[in-house]
């Protein structure tokens, strides 16, 4: 049997990468969608829900607030882009918190705890994931968020407080992030940190020698510090 879910965010690039990860994970599926807690407290009375994805700076009600108020509420999964509320969230027992942007990886491991606790076993397709051409992430390009494909992405690059994004097609373009929440982001698929300023697609990778890696003709540079793990990762392809 498997889990229903409700899902409860008022932004939906958000909900978009809820519902990637969640098809990508057997044992789970959207029941209802919802963009704020007024419209969540209306689906659990209509219907049977096992866990929900809660965001909690949304309009109309918190959901801090709207957890607190609930009876027999089902398990929750707090995602946001706050941190400031892991406090909140962990003494109102939610099974983990999740701070946006959510990795597949780090989205797998909250669903393994989900899962433990409500006696599902853990079956994820990890791996399909990973080699589908049509994976995205959702990245805040400007003031709005564009939806990336995996594939398309060579190489990235820090700028300060912000990486700068290389593209197949030529195009680049700056976001508002550090290059280590870009690892993070995009770490269940073949991307490795090079350098203290650049990561690099293993897919999109032409050559290299001991001081460079090549990448559509771009020569980009080695870190001392990780040598080893570029060695390895090229090596094990």
């Amino acid at each position: 049997m498997k889990l229903r879910c409700l899902l409860v965010d008022d932004e939906p690039p958000a909900l978009k990468v809820l519902q990637s990860h969640i098809s990508n994970i057997n044992g789970l599926e959207v029941t209802a969608i919802c963009k704020n807690a007024v419209e969540a407290l209306d689906i659990l009375y209509e219907k049977q829900i096992d866990l929900i994805f809660l965001d909690i700076k949304m309009p109309k009600l918190l959901g801090t607030d709207f957890l607190r108020n609930l009876s027999n509420a089902p398990k929750v999964i707090f995602v946001t882009a706050y941190r400031d509320y892991a406090v909140d969230g962990y003494e109102l027992d939610a099974i983990d918190y999740l701070v946006k942007p959510v990795s597949f990886e780090r989205f797998l491991k909250a669903i393994s705890k989900a899962k433990k606790i409500l006696g599902h076993e853990v079956t994820a397709q990890a791996e399909e994931y990973k080699k589908n051409p049509e994976a995205f992430v959702y990245l805040k390009v400007d003031k709005s968020m564009q939806r990336v494909f995996v594939n398309e992405i060579l190489f990235i690059e820090s700028w300060k407080d912000y990486v700068k994004i290389f593209l197949a097609s030529g195009k680049s373009f700056l976001v508002k992030h550090s290059i280590s929440a870009m690892e993070n982001l995009l770490s269940e698929h073949s991307f490795i940190r090079v350098h203290r300023s650049y990561m690099v697609s293993m897919e999109k990778v032409s050559g290299y020698n001991n001081a460079t890696i090549q990448v559509e003709g771009k020569e980009i540079p080695i870190g001392r510090l990780y040598k080893q793990q570029v060695t390895q990762a090229i090596n094990s392809k």
